[in-house]
């Protein structure tokens, strides 16, 4: 016998409902230590399902942030909203290290794949007043703007797209930044 009606269902989970990004491999691990200056080449492998029409910019990043490590939640396994919080708030207080981007756009159930690949730097362990620095690698989408530098070369400076108020869950992994004179 059926005693379920309509509204029996629960509605699917956020991670099933927004746009998200997943890295499916890369060459970096999370908590990987890397002594401080070190040249690291990056590859990553991302994958976006979207769940709405958007169109901007992937970005895969090595960030220094001023966001301690202890106070973030960023790993691949993750709860999303957490660590797209997360995410926000080390956007919003780190500087790039390397980065590589892709123009995109998606719609409804598309995923798509992007190969990411670039050389970043390891920063110094600590910053000027000698607090320990955040070091991550995020993944994330954002609006993009093609600017002219000196020489007649372009840039292009991507703003992130804040997650929640556009349904997003970019993914990261935090890095560590070896301590002088560890192996």
């Amino acid at each position: 016998m059926l005693l379920c009606g309509f509204g029996c269902l629960d509605e699917p989970e956020i991670k099933d409902r927004w746009t998200r990004v997943d890295i499916q491999n890369s060459n970096l691990t999370p908590n990987q230590a890397f002594a401080p200056g070190t040249q690291i080449p990056v590859t990553v492998r991302a994958q976006i399902t979207y769940r709405k029409i958007i169109t901007g910019f992937a970005v895969a990043e090595l960030r220094r942030s001023t966001v301690p490590a202890n106070s973030v939640v960023v790993h691949p396994e993750a709860e999303r909203v957490t660590m797209a919080n997360s995410i926000d708030a080390i956007l919003a207080n780190s500087v790039t290290l390397g980065r590589s981007t892709h123009a995109f756009t998606g719609w409804d159930h598309l995923q798509q794949v992007f190969d990411f690949s670039f050389t970043g730097v390891a920063p110094a362990a600590t910053d000027s007043s000698g607090a320990p620095v955040g070091f991550f690698l995020v993944c994330y989408m954002g609006e993009g703007e093609e600017i002219e530098i000196g020489g007649g070369q372009d840039s292009l400076v991507v703003t992130p797209f804040p997650s929640v108020p556009y349904e997003l869950l970019p993914v990261g992994m935090e890095l560590t930044v070896a301590p002088p004179g560890a192996n």
